[in-house]
């Protein structure tokens, strides 16, 4: 799958050292009423063409590019909305051995949400996927897709302080809400692997159906969600008995993200390069049923929602946009121009 895939030719050395152009200027917050620049929130798409771009949410304009060297895959803001981490694959200098590139391994960026400036990079393994922050700040996990592994950060150090095993080929996952769990989806495999953070192990694996690229978990840990690429499916899992229910979605589905309330899902639909999806699916997990199909751009991919749930912003991969999708409506309201090929989205709360 497109954005997710391990066979893309994007695995190279890089340097991590960003630069900010900044695109808008102060007349822009004037314009809309905008004076205290401290209130301000963002979110920001990681674009695989070398950037990361960062989105005023008041006035759905880009506030700066972020330039980054290598392919940034995915973003997420910290829980206090201090910090960014952003997994960069290095580029491939096509004149290099391919064998030799598929060693080098990739980097967790660390960004000043205010200024843009590093705070630290780190290395991690081969191909990271997925960034996530721990609720409580003390960790930071990257799924590394061609090394079966997670890598975790401690954030006082911004030191790798363990590697653990996982499934086939992991990529996107969430932690649950007191901080103490990965669920991780195996995309070569039928699997989620269960990561404990205070063994630092793998538990078990659930099987969820064929080819799961992300997660998502309820805040009380009872419901786990997967997005199952090769069935065209949203895989629903009850953790106490680990029954599976699957509801039917868009093709080729991607990211999946849970609203604040634990109620609805919001499935990204990317197809293919050739056949690129257009859309996202909104499943209703208490009901199991799917509510809405929602038009967006071509090769649907990262979807989060806003913190109030009134937004969700999608990242068209083939497109080069952002949707902003209103959810009372179920329609999108604005489309906003970003980098080349965004995939990964964050809102910063």
């Amino acid at each position: 799958m497109a954005g997710c895939s391990n066979n893309n030719n994007q695995d190279g050395a890089t340097d991590e050292q960003t630069k900010t152009q900044n695109q808008t200027s102060d007349s822009t917050s004037e314009k809309e009423g905008i004076t205290d620049q401290n209130v301000i929130k963002y979110y920001f798409t990681a674009d695989e063409g070398g950037s990361i771009t960062k989105i005023n949410a008041n006035t759905n304009q880009v506030d700066s590019t972020i330039e980054v060297d290598g392919m940034a895959h995915n973003v997420q803001v910290s829980s206090d909305g201090e910090m960014l981490a952003a997994t960069v694959v290095p580029n491939m200098d096509h004149g290099d051995d391919d064998s030799m590139n598929m060693d080098m391994p990739g980097t967790a960026l660390f960004l000043n949400t205010a200024t843009n400036e590093v705070v630290n990079t780190v290395e991690v393994g081969n191909h990271p996927a997925h960034i996530v922050f721990t609720e409580n700040g003390k960790y930071v996990l990257v799924t590394n897709n061609e090394d079966d592994t997670v890598s975790v950060i401690d954030t006082s150090t911004f030191k790798v302080v363990n590697t653990i095993s996982t499934g086939n080929r992991p990529h996107g996952f969430r932690i649950t809400a007191d901080s103490s769990t990965a669920y991780i989806a195996n995309m070569g495999e039928d699997t989620v692997s269960v990561i404990n953070l205070k063994t630092m192990k793998e538990d078990k694996k659930i099987k969820v159906g064929s080819a799961p690229v992300t997660t998502g978990i309820t805040s009380d840990g009872k419901t786990l969600i997967a997005t199952l690429n090769a069935e065209n499916a949203l895989a629903i899992v009850n953790l106490e008995n680990e029954q599976v229910d699957k509801i039917p979605v868009g093709n080729g589905p991607a990211q999946v993200y849970l609203d604040s309330n634990n109620e609805f899902a919001y499935v990204a639909n990317q197809g293919t390069e050739k056949n690129p999806s257009n859309s996202i699916t909104v499943v209703d997990i208490i009901a199991k049923k799917e509510t809405a199909t929602i038009e967006t751009g071509k090769g649907s991919h990262g979807v989060v929602t806003s913190p109030d749930n009134k937004r969700v912003y999608v990242t068209n991969m083939f497109d080069h946009t952002v949707s902003v999708v209103d959810t009372e409506q179920n329609k999108v309201i604005e489309t906003i121009e970003v980098g080349e090929t965004p995939n990964g989205i964050s809102v910063m709360e």
